[in-house]
């Protein structure tokens, strides 16, 4: 019997990945070596007192992820890398970032519940134009993961090599959804999740130039917006070009009809140079799109997908 990988199963089907983004408020990335467990927060080198951290904070909702992150190119002896990103409020332009380095992962805990709770004293959150780009690689959650996942990781270093880019890190992360988008990556500070890449669609995003269409099939979506304002936000790219990535924005959903399948949505955004709009777009399900696919390798059965279309994009301001 051939083996069933996710992945492929989405290419074959010419899935439309946009609007998978996750939206959280904060991303708390942790250094931790592989090899890693299907839930990374399980694996051998991670204490009892993160794990329980990681649970108490998920039971508090307060819109953080947690994620395990490695390259043994960046490890130091005697230092984890805690790396948090906090989103900025009202028109943002992505997350504000604070980076320290700790003894050791048992110091792990103490150092982030101070933070959370704002009793850190020596860690700043700021703006940071260097990157960090993070790339699933965790095949223990899902094969498809380690089948796309580890090779591309490969390439990316190579080419970030290759380029010159000397502001940018690229690090294998731990399981943040979109098994079937694999490879897939989110660019930090930014906080914008990419899928089913390959080296020319990662050489444009890396370098913010080349062909702006790539995002029609590479571009989840980006986390600072609710799921269907991402829908709107891609026409957006493709109408402005790269200069939108330089855009700071704000974006909520105005109407929705009782089963959502008709939404109205809005997105503010501001140039650079101050000047300001508001484009509105109705997000409707489109019937024609919709799927019937195994969400990861590992599911049981099929799954409704619903897929949306962008319709009547009008400038108000």
């Amino acid at each position: 019997m051939e083996r069933f990988f996710c992945a492929n199963n989405s290419r074959e089907l010419n899935e439309d990945i946009i609007g998978s983004a996750s939206t959280h408020k904060i991303y708390i990335l942790i250094e931790c070596p592989t090899p890693w467990t299907e839930d990374a927060f399980n694996s051998k080198l991670v204490t009892e007192d993160l794990r329980n951290l990681v649970y108490e904070v998920k039971r508090e909702n307060i819109g953080a992820r947690f994620l395990v992150i490695y390259n043994n190119l960046y490890q130091q002896d005697n230092v984890t890398k805690v790396i948090i990103y906090k989103i900025q409020e009202e028109l943002t332009n992505g997350y504000l970032k604070a980076e320290f380095n700790l003894q050791n992962i048992d110091n792990v805990a103490t150092a982030i519940r101070e933070f959370l709770s704002g009793n850190s004293q020596n860690i700043e959150l700021k703006p940071n134009l260097a990157r960090d780009i993070l790339i699933c690689t965790h095949g223990s959650h899902d094969k498809c993961c380690a089948k796309y996942g580890n090779p591309f990781y490969r390439k990316a270093l190579a080419l970030v090599s290759d380029l010159s880019l000397s502001n940018i890190r690229i690090w294998q992360a731990s399981h943040f959804g979109g098994h079937r988008f694999a490879p897939t990556a989110i660019d930090f500070p930014e906080g914008r999740y990419y899928g089913a890449l390959d080296e020319d669609s990662f050489r444009y995003i890396l370098t913010k130039k080349g062909d702006i269409n790539c995002f029609k099939n590479v571009y989840r979506g980006w986390s600072v917006l609710p799921t269907l304002v991402q829908l709107l936000e891609r026409e957006l790219i493709l109408l402005h070009q790269w200069d939108w990535l330089n855009y700071k924005v704000e974006g909520k959903i105005t109407q929705q009809n009782e089963d959502k399948s008709i939404n109205t949505v809005e997105l503010t955004f501001r140039k650079p140079d101050g000047t300001s709009g508001t484009y509105q777009a109705d997000i409707e399900i489109d019937n024609n799109k919709i799927l019937y696919t195994k969400g990861s390798c590992n599911s049981k059965k099929e799954s409704r997908i619903l897929k949306y279309s962008v319709k009547n994009i009008t400038l108000m301001s």
